[in-house]
């Protein structure tokens, strides 16, 4: 079977799956109150894919290339049952990792064993500051960043040995705690990832002056912690590596703003009403649950999917400063993933 290729030859690799909409953080640059409060509409059940639904898609993905699952939301752990899917996903032909994108205030040890037992191999957790009223006024729902280094502990006595921590860094909210996470993190054997505040969507009021640079992250940490470049794992990989002279392990740092990746980008999108996005800052998506509840069978849904990735061609972050002042709707982070 050949490989299938976008327009700049780039393959797809790498699925990210929204399983939900919903999410019990309100975060200012994901979900903000003003946008995502109480009058809002969330997605009801049946609108969402279902299990068997998504199982069916990943088994066609992973036909065409796809090697890694990433489970994301909303924040994923609020869908019932997650487990259950987690289960179905890991026993599809070609699928060798699947990880997920949680906030970690919903670990208990149980569900941090039922994960694992499941099959899940990865996780990452998104911690904004270690001070605990900067974490308060990011996630704008007063929960402790105890709760999750609470959930982060549970994974790791669940057996997950790869964990990684997320911090989007936001100038004016949250950059003088690059450090403070720097040094907490380090030596812990969890790789600490600094996000640059990105324009994903239209809600969370993007500004390039917002922007706390990737080159800006590394210097503040390298000035008490000296760092050094580390060659990428593989192709595509999204976080430049770093790390720590004294041996005291690694960061990554991804510079989607100020040092674009779309060249090695292998990453497609499922929102969990079954839009396929070809990029994090799409404006539209394709539709795949139609074909998959109108009666279509796999060979209807693999020339969709064979269709779309043929004529992708985004690079959004590399021509970002050339769209600037142009209005673009784009789609909402809290429906696709990061």
């Amino acid at each position: 079977m050949s490989t299938l290729l976008d327009t700049l030859n780039r393959p797809i690799r790498d699925l990210r799956i929204s399983v939900t909409d919903r999410c019990n953080f309100r975060c200012v640059y994901c979900m903000p109150r003003e946008v995502f409060d109480s009058n809002h509409v969330f997605l009801p059940r049946r609108e969402l894919l279902s299990f068997e639904e998504l199982e069916r898609l990943v088994r066609l993905f992973a036909e065409e290339g796809v090697r890694k699952l990433r489970l994301t939301g909303g924040e994923p752990l609020v869908r019932n049952d997650l487990e259950q899917l987690i289960e179905r996903l890991a026993n599809v032909h070609g699928i060798d990792d699947i990880a997920i994108t949680t906030n970690a205030s919903l670990i208990t040890p149980a569900r941090a064993k039922g994960l694992r037992d499941a099959g899940l191999n990865r996780v990452n957790v998104s911690l904004d500051a270690l001070d605990d009223d900067t974490f308060k006024a990011v996630n704008d729902v007063d929960i402790s960043v105890q709760t999750v280094l609470d959930g982060i502990a549970h994974c790791r006595d669940a057996g997950f040995d790869d964990i990684k921590i997320n911090m989007v860094v936001k100038r004016g909210m949250n950059e003088d705690d690059v450090l403070p996470m720097a040094k907490y993190f380090h030596g812990s054997g969890h790789i600490l990832r600094f996000i640059e505040f990105m324009d994903v969507g239209n809600a969370n009021g993007w500004q390039p002056d917002a922007v706390f640079n990737a080159q800006q992250i590394v210097d503040t940490i390298h000035n008490a912690l000296p760092l050094e470049a580390v060659e990428p794992n593989y192709a595509g990989e999204v976080a430049k590596r770093w790390r720590y002279t004294d041996g005291g392990g690694e960061i990554g740092v991804i510079g989607s703003v100020s040092q674009p990746f779309c060249g090695d980008c292998h990453r497609a999108r499922l929102s969990a009403v079954g839009q396929l996005y070809t990029c994090l800052f799409a404006s539209m998506g394709h539709d795949f649950r139609s074909l998959l509840r109108d009666g279509s069978d796999d060979d209807a849904l693999r020339e969709r999917l064979r269709a779309v990735w043929s004529h992708r061609s985004d690079r959004y972050s590399e021509v970002r400063a050339s769209l600037a002042g142009t209005p673009i709707k784009k789609v909402e982070m809290s429906y696709i993933g990061g």
